[in-house]
């Protein structure tokens, strides 16, 4: 005898698991990596690239807010590939755009239209996975989408900018070879919505919830984040959540300026490709050591033992920028290892961040309440970058380590340091179960 969701026998999740979180991956590196480089490389300034890319986070910060409304419309099918259509386009507009005078505005606008259909994506992507699949083969195969959201964060911040960075040198024109880039992100979003419209089984569950209606969605959000504010020791819980990562936060977006920047400007004058390589591809491999080390650490001894150890793992490591700067050294096999150790550290402390995350979210709502965790996390991250040109700029014209030279990064990335206090702060406050974390 069938059972009813036919689709799910007929059709290995191996078919559409690895395409669907490459798909999600993708998208969100392109909106707030690959802009990073590619306006500096287009000669937009720190301030501007960074304030204006700020704004690109907001789709993430605001996600809990409209997420529950793709309930009423459709299925999350349906989402999933209207979604990767739209990314689809917006890629293409951004690739045609950009050898115009007016690129700066007009991609802006196809990037925020692309962020929001990227954040949509993964509401539907994540929801669909949790309908289509059987507890037993959510458990299974969620090694399998992180594995594949890895390779797109690889994918998205070395192979991309690496190719971006071989074109410039083959074609001798930065817009041309960005253009290049972003067109064949286009074509490969095409061909995904194709074959996601073929291969992506159609779940009966999938399907808009009968009697359910704004107004209902409405009133259950209000009451779920009003309970989440009535939270038992909220004030730290986000104060934590917003300034953990702010040294981070502030380094994210002029870490790729400062290596591509020349020796004269007080960068490391690396090229686009060799970006590519050392901090999306060395730094993405790093990171993700430092993660996986992170939960082996927590799983013997508890996020309240590891949290300080983490904390200063986050922090410490950001030192190799000021390093970095006041050397500037011409070794790129040196570069490679001190940003693969920052990526390292940061990797192994955002582990403490992460399940502090899910230890606050406990009790009834869980699952909304995290999602207002991970909003608040998005929201520390965007403040921050968006603030981080307009520092750099303004700390450029004071001279406080003495010289000729360009003071700009320098000052910049020991402000960095500084704000690593903010990071200890958050965390005296902090209440946790000692045995919470422990296996």
């Amino acid at each position: 005898m069938k059972t009813e969701n036919l689709h799910s026998e007929t059709r290995s999740p191996w078919l559409w698991i690895p395409t669907l979180y490459i798909a999600e991956g993708l998208p969100y590196f392109a909106v707030n990596t690959l802009t990073v480089l590619m306006y500096v490389n287009m000669n937009i300034s720190l301030t501007d690239m960074a304030f204006f890319t700020g704004w690109l986070y907001l789709p993430w910060v605001i996600k809990p807010f409209w997420s529950p409304f793709i309930d009423l419309f459709k299925t999350k099918r349906g989402w999933t590939i209207a979604m990767e259509a739209i990314i689809c386009v917006t890629l293409a507009c951004v690739g045609f755009l950009l050898p115009f005078s007016f690129f700066f505005s007009a991609t802006l606008v196809f990037f925020w239209i692309m962020a929001f259909a990227s954040a949509t994506h993964d509401i539907a992507a994540d929801g669909y996975y949790m309908l289509e699949l059987s507890d037993h083969d959510q458990a299974a195969f969620v090694g399998v989408r992180s594995t594949f959201y890895r390779i797109a964060s690889i994918i998205g911040q070395g192979g991309l900018v690496m190719l971006a960075g071989h074109l410039e040198e083959r074609m001798g024109n930065v817009a041309n070879a960005w253009r290049t880039v972003f067109l064949l992100l286009s074509l490969f979003f095409l061909c995904i919505a194709l074959y996601h419209s073929r291969f992506m089984p159609k779940a009966p569950a999938d399907r808009p919830v009968p009697g359910v209606t704004a107004k209902t969605i409405a009133k259950d959000f209000a009451m779920t984040f009003v309970t989440f504010f009535k939270k038992p020791d909220i004030l730290p819980a986000l104060c934590f959540m917003l300034l953990y990562r702010l040294p981070e936060a502030l380094c994210v977006k002029l870490v790729q300026p400062f290596l591509v920047s020349s020796l004269q400007a007080g960068g490391l004058g690396l090229s686009t490709k060799e970006v590519g390589f050392v901090n999306g591809t060395v730094g993405v491999i790093a990171l993700l050591a430092g993660g996986i080390l992170g939960g082996l650490a927590i799983a013997r001894g508890g996020l309240k033992k590891w949290l300080w150890p983490m904390a200063l793992s986050l922090t410490l490591p950001c030192g190799v920028y000021c390093y970095l700067s006041m050397v500037q050294p011409a070794d790129f096999a040196m570069i490679c290892c001190a940003i693969g150790f920052e990526q390292f550290g940061y990797g192994f402390g955002f582990t403490a961040f992460m399940l502090y995350l899910i230890y606050f979210s406990r009790g009834e709502n869980k699952t909304s309440h995290y999602a207002f965790c991970t909003a608040f996390m998005a929201l520390g991250m965007m403040l921050p970058g968006m603030a981080a040109g307009w520092l750099h700029e303004t700390l450029s014209g004071i001279n406080i380590f003495g010289g000729n030279g360009p003071q700009g990064y320098i000052n910049f990335f020991w402000t960095v340091m500084i704000c690593c206090l903010v990071t200890f702060a958050v965390c005296l406050k902090l209440k946790i179960d000692s045995g919470f974390g422990k296996k």
